[in-house]
């Protein structure tokens, strides 16, 4: 059975609650990163336009504050290149608020917030995945669904926007780095589709290292659907490492050359490569 199954076959509650087992590993892996990273290097840029080390922690610890319960912060935010709609000014906040915040200072704040909803997921677990939270960062109307789903991605993509920066490979072989492969290539169909204008009929097949292969067609509405089966000859096929795909679907940064194999229609291969990212 793969993971897919495995996931739809779970109740709400259990599958949110390993939503939130992943999120605090990350958490973990994050934090202990940060604590070893000398002063100097929180200055370091990262490949998120406009933020360094610093930003990117700033950043986590408002999110996880907010989350925790501490009350919605201001701040005044200027016109900057990198900030381009309402999310992008509403996170700028945290990183505004906290740039005389001494390193060790925001590590503690991400550590105490996470660990204070933790546990307070774990003493009243959610049940209904389409049912909202009551308390969410910025308004967004996401579902328990969508929350806890997208936190993991969002801390472990963070620890590898800090690793990168700073030159410290690791991290690729954990559960959130499992979690966040998969559900990025979960975006493929709307990346085929949407992004590269695919036409109906084109199937594509992406492969990841470490993650199960999935194929994806573009219906006669023009939306790209997944198929339970990989055809025999997709229209195209791509495959790649995990670290790879992810700064493409992050929007990071362009693979390096010749670190993605495109098969088949070469040409739909390169344009699908130009527009994978699906998360700032």
């Amino acid at each position: 059975m793969s993971r897919f199954a495995n996931l739809t076959a779970m109740s709400d509650q259990e599958r949110l609650a390993g939503y939130v087992e992943v999120w605090w590993q990350a958490i973990e892996s994050f934090t202990a990163l940060l604590e070893e990273l000398p002063q100097e290097q929180w200055s370091t840029p990262t490949d998120l336009a406009g933020w360094d080390v610093r930003a990117v922690a700033a950043h986590t610890a408002h999110l996880e504050g907010i989350l925790a319960g501490a009350p919605e912060e201001t701040a005044e935010v200027p016109e900057l290149p990198h900030i381009t709609g309402f999310m992008g000014a509403y996170t700028e906040i945290g990183v505004i608020n906290r740039r005389e915040t001494a390193p060790e200072a925001i590590v503690a704040e991400i550590r105490t917030a996470a660990a204070a909803r933790r546990t307070a997921l774990q003493a009243d677990p959610p049940t209904d995945a389409s049912a909202r939270p009551a308390v969410i960062f910025g308004g967004v109307p996401w579902s328990w669904e969508t929350l806890l789903r997208n936190r993991p991605l969002d801390v472990w993509m963070h620890e590898q926007d800090v690793r990168r920066a700073v030159g410290r490979p690791g991290g690729l072989d954990t559960p959130a780095a499992q979690h966040t492969t998969d559900y990025l290539m979960e975006s493929f169909g709307y990346v085929l589709a949407k992004k590269a204008q695919a036409p109906a009929g084109t199937t594509a097949v992406l492969r990841v290292e470490g993650s199960e292969p999935m194929a994806f067609a573009v219906d006669e509405n023009g939306r790209g659907r997944r198929l339970d089966q990989l055809p025999s000859t997709p229209s195209v096929e791509l495959v790649t490492d995990r670290e790879t795909f992810l700064v493409l679907a992050g929007g990071r940064r362009p693979a390096a050359t010749g670190a993605v194999e495109v098969t088949g229609d070469t040409a739909l291969g390169e344009r699908l490569l130009g527009v994978m990212a699906t998360t700032p």
